[in-house]
């Protein structure tokens, strides 16, 4: 009697585009997740509703790609570290409007 099968165990087999893409697609959803809350911060309605459609199209590919093969998880970690600290970065650097 076998207690694992090959069948059963979870296979390593990453696929370095799709690592890519998941590392892409989570920081360019964590950018637009940051942008989001910059908008409503601001209290501008149609920029936080845009950033937030944004948001969830770009999500779609790293959770159906991460959910498929969980070790895609590291992969989009990675890539929501990347995307939040660069787009913290870059609304750190824009110039503020005077009013």
């Amino acid at each position: 009697m076998k207690l694992f099968s090959t069948e059963q165990a979870m296979p390593f087999n990453i696929d370095p585009l799709i690592a890519l893409g998941v590392v892409l697609a989570t920081a360019t959803t964590d950018a637009a997740y940051v942008f989001f809350n910059a908008a409503v911060v601001a209290r501008h309605r149609f920029r936080a509703a845009n950033w937030s459609g944004i948001w969830y199209l770009l999500s779609a590919f790293a959770v159906i790609s991460y959910t498929e093969h969980a070790v895609y998880v590291v992969f989009a970690a990675i890539g929501s570290w990347i995307g939040a600290f660069m787009s913290v970065s870059w609304l750190v650097r824009a110039p503020r409007a005077r009013g």
